[in-house]
């Protein structure tokens, strides 16, 4: 019997190409949409995308014909009773939203805790008719339904401005304004009025509001308005209008930093207002400015207009159910518009799209919030329900992944898109008004804001800061991976370790004051996966088991406080590095003792600096890195050097002190991190890759001693940064101080040697950022049958994500999280899934300090103390 799981793989497998065959599979000879039943529909995919098998394509038929049974959105009940049938529509409805990365990946989030509700002093004495944020003043733009402006402070919400807007066409006590937006690029505002007009006011002086066009001639009466910048080219912008005959008109502008308008004829009126007449615009009268209109609602009033950049197209809705929502799709090198519309029972009051995930939210006059996917009409992608009045205002959280909806019976619901839950539901605490009162929502995402007016009354609702979940209450400075216990180990700078549960995220155990008060800089384990060792800012390193016992004192630092950088595990001996020209070695035959006494390295000092890292490749390839740049591979049964790598012809004598008079870590040559790329040999390409200061990411071939490509990971001005190395060796993960990681496709990168050295960089897969401060260190693992990727912060933090960007959770938070029902698999997967010793190849260890644990391939040792050596370490 199948499993849900089997049906994520599948997806995940499949490609683009895969996709375009599975939706021309729904297409008939005429280019007709056609369903197709489960035998249909399994023998076609098999023999056409293949990718699959029969009984995977077979789950997920069934599963799609469940989700849309179970959320009542088959098209047609009556079709289906005989033979169950699907269409691509219902099918990328599913994948979209059933089996989305997003979904799978989401955690449980908790509904958001506010502060009491406070009602803003006031000046309008009618309906407020739209708040704006003027992001580049800082204050907040209310506008009225008479037309009159306020400016409030975002700090203190203090009256800054009041205002009454001027327009001479109509007399003060008939002027009637419906909408108002920002024209951030051009420091404007366009404001509708019932007199059948828009005008553009100057916002930088806005102790008066100057009038600078007037827009006149329009056919009816404009009712809301969109506006949208190219973020590219803010020379390109497009003003939407929808009005009360269901007309959606648009206004594309094409050098809008120099001048919205072309001035014709020199008309103004009493304000001093260039005339602008619509009919000069249709017919293309302005070079500057173009139109494009359809009416698609006549004759329904169009209640809300949105144009979606990322789409090219416009959203509008309207209250009459066959035209409750549209969307006018451009068509390229035209200026024509294709119609889609989409029903509903009653129509709809409000629109808002979520732009990461492309989904179109509507608020239903029959109190219900559908999720649409825009090029799916045939039905929403999922029904929330749980109003019981009209919904009049839904708004996406665009960062949150959630969805504020508000009803006409003062209830305002937090939904959860992943789960499709109500979250969260506020009410009894808005005020007893009229069944007809107008009522505005404005959201302020980044200051964590939401803006209520009824009628002349404005509400304000803060959402406090939810406390961010800590791992440590000091900053981390390590985390590795333990397969033998399939757990996670964290170490801080007050000298503690803690183990946590990868697939919940709990905390195991926890040893304190592990070196007393020392920072423990770093840690590696030992080939059996059952000793820890942890080095410490007093100049030594403790081996444990994880019983707690320390089992060995080894004086790295020969009774003085050193730095160690990393600790590396050798077939018979350890290294320990990071504040000297030469690393310190131990023997294995020296752990007969508890208290270790560093030996004498027979290859002796090579280096011109301090050693800060470095890799080994089973049975005898060591390389090491230094401050200064230079990499140097060595035999490690002979302990003798071999050759050079250097990444400048000339050889670097200065060096950069930092203000403690130290060598700067941050140096743009320094080599923090070394690591070979499992499965690969220096017969090839790029077996070798280091990074350092600058962002820099270096990939070198040891067998020629050459550079071979090099690129800008991250900022230069961001400093030093770590990296690791997936266990398979087809991903690399970057890390910078800002708390961001990057995931980079490596898997046909440098594969062959080239003439000179290459700047390009590899596929950048995904980029997050996990963490508010800098990352200390990284760790991927294969945990199960999922590449995961640890990350320890010196914002006391453990993270854990996915490869390809999706962040599970931070170790120790409140909601516990499980990875065996939900999470993608691989990032990218090979169309026939290869036997499992063929998945773990040879990790070369945890970054600056793993050596050479992690997954290790059957019958490989992965350069971990083995064989007669592991009883040493085991007493």
């Amino acid at each position: 019997m199948g499993t849900r799981m089997e049906v994520a793989q599948l997806e995940e497998r499949m490609n683009i190409e895969d996709y375009r065959k599975l939706q021309g599979l729904f297409l008939d000879s005429s280019g007709s949409p056609r369903s197709m039943s489960r035998t249909e529909f399994v023998d076609l995919a098999w023999s056409s995308v293949g990718r699959g098998s029969e009984e995977e394509y077979g789950l997920l038929f069934d599963s799609v014909v469940f989700t849309q049974e179970h959320s009542g959105l088959l098209l047609d009940v009556d079709a289906i009773k005989e033979e169950e049938r699907v269409d691509w529509g219902g099918l990328s409805s599913f994948l979209l939203q059933e089996l989305s990365d997003k979904v799978k990946n989401s955690r449980t989030r908790s509904g958001p805790r506010w502060k009491p509700v406070c009602t803003l002093t006031c000046p309008h004495r009618d309906p407020v008719q739209k708040v704006l944020y003027l992001h580049s003043l800082g204050q907040y733009l209310t506008v009225s339904k008479g037309g009159s402006v306020c400016l409030r402070d975002r700090e203190d919400m203090s009256l800054l401005l009041t205002h009454r807007l001027q327009n001479s066409t109509v007399k003060p006590k008939d002027l009637w304004v419906t909408d108002m937006v920002l024209l951030h690029n051009v420091h404007k505002i366009a404001v509708s009025f019932t007199s059948k007009e828009v005008c553009f006011y100057d916002i930088l002086s806005h102790q008066d509001f100057r009038c600078k066009y007037k827009l006149q001639g329009l056919i009816f009466t404009p009712w809301c308005l969109d506006y949208w910048v190219d973020p590219s080219d803010p020379d390109q912008a497009v003003l939407t209008i929808g009005d009360i005959g269901g007309q959606v008109s648009a206004l594309y502008f094409t050098s809008a930093q120099i001048s919205l308008f072309e001035r014709l004829n020199v008309r103004t009126d009493s304000d001093s207002a260039d005339i602008i007449q619509w009919d000069e615009l249709v017919r293309g009268k302005h070079r500057s400015c173009y139109t494009v209109t359809h009416r698609a609602h006549t004759p329904a009033w169009v209640r809300k207009v949105r144009y979606l950049g990322s789409l090219e197209a416009f959203v509008s809705c309207s209250t009459q159910p066959q035209s409750s929502v549209v969307i006018g799709w451009r068509e390229k090198e035209s200026r024509s518009l294709r119609v889609t519309s989409f029903f509903t029972k009653r129509g709809v009051w409000d629109i808002d799209h979520h732009r990461e995930l492309n989904l179109i939210a509507t608020a239903g006059v029959d109190h219900q919030v559908l999720l649409w996917n825009p090029c799916v009409t045939s039905g929403p992608v999922c029904v929330l329900s749980g109003h019981t009045g009209p919904v009049t205002a839904v708004r996406f959280m665009q960062a949150e992944q959630q969805l504020i909806s508000y009803s006409k019976d003062k209830v305002l619901c937090l939904w959860d898109i992943s789960r499709q839950l109500c979250v969260h539901r506020l009410a009894g605490v808005f005020p007893k008004t009229q069944e007809d009162t107008h009522t505005l929502l404005f959201l302020h995402e980044e200051q964590h804001l939401l803006f209520l007016s009824f009628n002349s009354l404005l509400l304000l609702l803060e959402r406090k800061e939810a406390e961010r979940s800590s791992s440590h209450e000091h900053p981390v400075t390590c985390v590795l991976y333990n397969s033998l216990f399939r757990q996670a180990v964290s170490s801080d700078s007050a000298s503690s370790v803690i183990c946590w549960r990868v697939d919940t995220g709990q905390k195991v155990k926890q040893f304190r004051r592990c070196h007393g008060d020392a920072e423990i800089s770093t840690m590696a384990l030992d080939g059996t996966q059952t000793r820890l060792f942890t080095a410490g800012a007093d100049g030594e390193v403790k081996v444990w088991d994880f019983n707690g016992r320390c089992l060995h004192r080894m004086n790295a630092g020969l009774g003085r406080s050193v730095d160690i950088s990393q600790v590396l595990l050798l077939r018979r001996s350890v290294l320990v590095m990071g504040w000297d020209r030469m690393f310190t070695v131990f023997r294995l035959h020296s752990f007969s003792q508890s208290y270790v006494e560093p030996s004498e390295w027979k290859g002796g000092v090579q280096h011109r600096s301090d050693v800060l890292c470095a890799a080994f490749q089973p049975p005898q390839r060591l390389v090491t890195g230094s401050y200064d740049g230079e990499i140097i591979e060595w035999n490690s049964s002979t302990e003798n050097a071999l050759k050079k790598l250097r990444p400048l012809t000339e050889h670097r004598e200065d060096t950069h002190l930092g203000a403690n008079g130290k060598e700067d870590a941050d140096n743009s040559i320094a080599v923090t991190r070394l690591f070979f790329i499992p499965g690969r040999t220096p017969k090839g390409g790029a077996d070798l890759v280091s990074c350092g200061g600058s962002g820099v990411v270096r990939l070198w071939n040891s067998a020629h001693s050459r550079l071979v490509g090099q690129f800008t990971a991250h900022n230069s001005d961001l400093g030093s940064i770590v990296m690791a190395v997936s266990p398979c060796g087809k991903y690399l993960v970057t890390a910078d101080r800002e708390g961001t990681l990057k995931t980079w496709d490596i898997q046909h990168y440098y594969l062959e040697l080239h003439d000179g050295i290459t700047d390009e960089p590899p596929k950048l897969l995904s980029s997050f950022r996990p963490h508010l401060d800098r990352v200390m260190h990284l760790e991927t693992c294969l945990h199960g049958n999922r590449l995961l990727v640890l990350s320890a912060s010196s914002d006391c933090s453990v993270a854990l994500s996915y490869l390809r960007g999706d962040n599970v959770g931070l170790f120790g938070q409140e909601e516990q999280w499980c990875l065996e029902r939900t999470g993608p698999l691989h990032p990218q997967q090979e169309a026939e899934r290869k036997p499992r010793e063929d998945e773990t190849l040879p990790d070369p260890g945890p970054s600056a300090g793993g050596g050479e644990g992690g997954v290790k391939d059957e019958g490989e040792d992965c350069g971990s103390i083995a064989g007669d050596s592991r009883k040493h370490l085991s007493r």
